[in-house]
């Protein structure tokens, strides 16, 4: 393994913000003090633009190379923390309560600003970086506030660049796996509009419980019967809320979840079955039933060009050994997938040492995975934008 030797020389300093960042976790569209984070360390760095406020607490850097070339490459990360109780037992855990970096954002946001002091320093690049500091990627439409609010028309770019941290992989070992490489999704709220009875005389309800549970059960069908099993699809119910009392039967049950997808028809007829089932559900009951379901991710899209240059990129860090293309989809979602259909681009998994699945509450981020990410980014750039003559 080679981390850029500069980037290694200052990897503690990138410990010891990751850690703070760490510490102080924002949800999306409130990482006030971790935008802020970002823009002083930018700017001390030496980035020479600093825009702050891009969809609500992004931050946008800009460094220049030292040649006069046009081509600009983006590279971006996320920011935000998820609504967890931490119980990783760290000596820097969240001092927000209800508050965690359980996925990482903590690590690439660190692993960006690595890249941006390296690029300030070296220039060693002909063209421009677009450094892209993205809020609220969990679920809450960061990317897509951004690209609302004129993030490629204020700040163009010929191609992007994002990365995930894995712990599901060995440490140091990069994957990158081109065209659809992680699922699109959507999520979903049905409300059973039912009639409430005394629990000792449920003959006078409409029971949203009972109606509810059986739905749920019939909606197992649309993957388990309605699918092709070569278009993998997954469907989660993940919330059942009803009632407040022993003694009461509810007028009202609330189930929610997501749908994860790789394919456009696959998501068009589970949507069109899920609405189908709540209606003959209702009609069977006499009772009515409200569904949302709306799209939340779409399918992440690596360009197979670019996913041949960024596994180059990162194989001159971690060897060619550790670096290669993958056949393997995530069912897991990411709203760089927003970027990507604007401008071309790929997205890569960094293996790292750990046990502990992302999204859980006892998650650690193996802080070794700092400079081999931030070596990644500064290495596309520089083979991506070389300088003449290189």
């Amino acid at each position: 393994m080679t981390v850029l030797p500069k980037i290694e020389a200052f990897a503690a300093d990138l410990t010891a913000i990751r850690q703070d960042i760490h510490a102080h976790p924002e949800l999306g569209f409130e990482e006030v003090r971790t935008a802020g984070i970002v823009a002083e360390k930018l700017r001390a760095y030496g980035v020479d633009e600093v825009h702050e406020g891009l969809g609500g607490t992004g931050v946008v850097g800009i460094i220049k190379g030292t040649g006069g070339g046009n081509r600009r490459v983006g590279l971006r990360a996320d920011m935000d923390a998820l609504p967890i109780v931490e119980d990783s037992g760290v000596p820097y855990a969240s001092t927000n309560p209800g508050r965690m970096h359980a996925c990482g954002h903590d690590g690439h946001t660190t692993m960006l600003l690595g890249a941006a002091r390296y690029l300030a320093e070296t220039r060693d690049f002909d063209g421009t970086v677009v450094l892209i500091f993205q809020p609220a990627e969990e679920g809450l439409g960061g990317a897509r506030r951004m690209l609302e609010e004129g993030l490629f028309e204020k700040f163009p770019c010929d191609e992007i660049y994002g990365m995930h941290n894995d712990p599901n992989s060995e440490p140091g070992k990069v994957n990158v796996t081109p065209g659809p490489a992680m699922a699109g999704a959507a999520f979903f709220d049905i409300t059973v509009k039912g009639v409430g009875s005394h629990a000792a005389m449920p003959h006078q309800s409409r029971d949203p419980i009972v109606i509810g549970t059986a739905l749920v059960q019939q909606m197992q069908s649309v993957v388990s019967r309605n699918t092709p099993p070569t278009k993998p699809i997954v469907l989660s119910v993940t919330k059942f809320n009803a009632g407040s009392a022993y003694n009461v039967v509810p007028d009202a049950a609330t189930i929610a979840g997501t749908i994860r997808y790789f394919h456009q028809d696959v998501i068009e007829m589970a949507e069109a079955r899920m609405r189908e089932l709540c209606a003959g559900m209702a009609s069977a009951y006499g009772i009515e039933i409200e569904v949302d379901i709306r799209n939340v991710f779409d399918v992440l899209m690596n360009d197979p060009e670019l996913t041949t240059a960024y596994v180059e990129a990162a194989a001159s860090v971690v060897g060619a050994e550790n670096a290669r293309e993958s056949t393997e989809q995530a069912s897991g979602s990411e709203d760089f997938a927003d970027m990507l259909k604007v401008v071309p681009g790929a997205y890569c998994r960094v293996g790292h040492a750990g046990s502990v699945p992302l999204h859980n509450p006892g998650f650690v981020l193996d802080d070794g995975i700092l400079p081999i990410g931030a070596s990644i980014y500064a290495r596309i750039v520089e083979t991506r934008l070389p300088k003449v003559g290189s």
